[in-house]
């Protein structure tokens, strides 16, 4: 098997896209930079994913030079057995240097001997959170670990480094985003609670633990509740915040009153 970009699939990260660009370019630059090899792929984890529950579909967190290489990976995933399983495991490199006469993993065996393949390296990388594992394949038996762990190796630990930080940097970006609304948010949430609090005849932390759980239980954001109430001008809500703010306890698993759900929007 030759390597063939026409195959180079990404992972489908929600959170980081750059993640998967990352993999297809480290799968690239392993085989490239381990000549004995046929190919390789690479494989991306998060720290609050354990090897055991990782996604059974491969293409979410890997790349691969060959979809016959991506089709190994996902054998191990749905089997939970072979050497990313084990290098995850053990945070150590892991591989056969010959599959025909190696039969620790039974069902990654027989689908890579099935492809050609008959030796395997992979190297486990981690830095903040993230997990990445290079794995490369040779069609010929032969001792592919120790080729793997030069140039790979580098590359790995360089790539994986990039990635986590890239990971940290959108989080941050999430964050502020966040925040940023919360901020031109907090103005709207004070005006209801002022309402709430000539309402009710409450004190401000009162009036906005009342509107927060109001929030919860009618599964509203508490924005868009607040927007609601200083819209009306608590015109048509006296009752329901009456009724609420005198039957709603402070457990959030409490179902909402009748009245609570037909707040309107």
């Amino acid at each position: 098997m030759t390597p063939d970009r026409r195959h180079l699939h990404a992972p489908r990260q929600t959170d980081a896209p750059s993640l998967g660009r990352g993999l297809v370019e480290l799968a690239e630059q392993a085989a490239a930079g381990t000549p004995e090899s046929c190919g390789a792929t690479a494989t991306a984890v998060l720290a609050e994913e354990p090897s055991g529950a990782m996604d059974v579909d491969a293409d979410r967190t890997t790349a691969a030079t060959h979809p016959d290489l991506s089709a190994l990976v996902s054998v191990q995933l749905r089997a939970g057995e072979g050497p990313i399983l084990a290098a995850l495991d053990t945070g150590r490199p892991a591989g056969a240097d010959d599959l025909l006469h190696d039969d620790r993993w039974p069902r990654y065996r027989a689908r890579a001997l099935d492809a050609g393949v008959r030796s395997s390296a992979t190297l486990p990388f981690a830095c903040d959170g993230l997990t990445v594992t290079v794995s490369v394949y040779g069609l010929r038996p032969g001792p592919l670990r120790k080729a793997a762990q030069g140039t790979t190796g580098l590359l790995g630990d360089l790539a994986t480094e990039s990635m986590a930080r890239d990971r940290l940097y959108r989080a941050a970006l999430v964050q502020v985003d966040q925040l940023d609304t919360a901020l031109r948010s907090r103005p709207v949430v004070d005006q209801a609670c002022g309402i709430v609090m000539y309402v009710l005849g409450c004190d401000p932390d009162q009036a906005f633990d009342l509107l927060r759980r109001l929030s919860q239980r009618t599964n509203r954001k508490l924005a868009e509740l607040a927007e609601t109430v200083v819209r009306t001008r608590g015109r048509g809500l006296e009752r329901n915040l009456i009724a609420f703010g005198r039957s709603a306890a402070p457990g959030p698993d409490r179902p909402a009153s009748a009245r609570a759900r037909d707040l309107p929007g």
